[in-house]
């Protein structure tokens, strides 16, 4: 049987920040056990750092939106480097990646296909177009794939009663958090009153945070109405949203839409940030009032900070969050009850606090990422033994 020393795993994501910020960890974890790591994303500005990382990286262009023309030259170029490679494993992440990669890999007769699903991109509130092609596309991709996991466990549920995908072939994998690098104890309170001048924040001011895309489905726009709520109850509360735009997104903003809101005196659009470790202490409350999430990467990171947290009771958000525990749960798309539960969260700080140390527990016993990992490991050790015996 080949040795897992020997196995060669390619993890492939639409866009280089995937691999940058949600998979480098992973794909550390991987190395270090062992197995030969490389990677394909598109071309961005985010490869050459994985490469200083030690993991290698194939360029090739992927678009997120579905471009027949360029979608059947990537698959094209992914066949040609998995023939050239010849992984043992192939790892898809995102729906455009999974979709084109399995697919790739499948024609290219790879022998082990793993997916992640992130979170599927249809909800109960999606439109009936919408819902058809991207079940489509996770039925092909499961189709190709002999192992999915699922980031969520609702998701599973869900998989099976849309017909995507059964229990046999769809596993629980979970959400992660590096919980030592995101540690309240880290950071003193002097450094918590530096960082808040560098980045312009005046000590005192109630801050309620957001770590997401500019995008609507993030919930922004009902974060505004509730920001408009908050200010009549604290007039120099600031919003400060740690997050790149995308203008490509059809519900990709700018900045200055908050001016519309007559929030602009209250914002602080940070943009793309490396330290986010570093910008969660500044926060009072954490909030995400997204549309549709599979795990909710900020919120494991904010509870884990020990910070209150407010979100929507959506799929995935809610797995991450215990009501009335760890934070609150509060209707998707209603910015009058999420201002409601900023304003309970600052006018109460010891509940909040409470809440946050509670979170803090959460993180530690189900999402710390040493424990998901190891799923990882496990599953790969499984289907290497059943599929590359010799």
């Amino acid at each position: 049987m080949q040795t897992k020393s020997q196995t060669k795993v390619c993890h492939i994501a639409t866009v280089d920040i995937a691999l940058r910020f949600l998979l480098l960890n992973q794909l550390l974890f991987l190395k270090n056990k062992g197995y030969d790591i490389s990677a394909v994303c598109s071309p961005g500005p985010w490869v050459s750092e994985i490469e200083r990382s030690g993991i290698r990286v194939k360029q090739i262009s992927m678009t997120r939106r579905i471009t027949p023309l360029r979608d059947f030259t990537a698959l094209v170029r992914l066949i040609q480097y998995f023939r050239e490679q010849k992984p043992d494993v192939v790892h898809t992440h995102t729906p455009k990646a999974g979709f084109l990669g399995t697919l790739a890999a499948r024609l290219a007769r790879i022998p082990i296909i793993i997916h992640t699903n992130h979170g599927f991109y249809f909800h109960e509130n999606s439109s009936w177009l919408h819902k058809q092609i991207f079940m489509w596309m996770e039925c092909i991709i499961a189709s190709n794939a002999h192992l999915v996991f699922s980031v969520n466990k609702e998701d599973i549920v869900v998989a099976g009663e849309k017909h995507i995908a059964g229990p046999n072939k769809m596993k629980y994998f979970g959400g992660w958090v590096n919980i030592d690098k995101y540690n309240p104890n880290r950071f003193s309170k002097e450094f918590v009153i530096s960082k808040k001048k560098e980045l312009g924040i005046p000590d005192g001011v109630p801050v309620v945070g957001i770590v997401a895309r500019l995008v609507r489905e993030k919930g922004y726009f009902d974060l505004f109405e509730a920001m408009r709520t908050v200010v009549l109850k604290f007039p120099s509360a600031l919003l400060v949203s740690v997050g790149f735009t995308e203008p490509e997104k059809k519900d990709g903003f700018q900045p200055e839409i908050a001016s519309k809101y007559g929030i602009e005196n209250n914002t602080l659009f940070l943009g793309k940030r490396t330290d986010v470790d570093e910008i969660l202490p500044v926060m009072d409350v954490f909030t995400l009032p997204s549309w549709r999430e599979g795990i909710g990467t900020s919120i494991l990171e904010a509870s884990a900070m020990e910070l209150p947290v407010v979100v929507t009771n959506v799929r995935g958000c809610r797995e991450a969050v215990d009501d009335g525990i760890t934070g609150k749960l509060v209707p998707h798309k209603n910015g009058d009850m999420l201002g409601e539960a900023l304003i309970s969260m600052l006018e109460h700080p010891k509940e909040a606090k409470f809440m946050g140390k509670a979170g803090r527990l959460k993180m530690e016993k189900e999402f710390d990422e040493r424990i998901v990992f190891e799923r990882l490991d496990r599953e790969y050790k499984r289907l290497i033994q059943t599929k590359l015996k010799k």
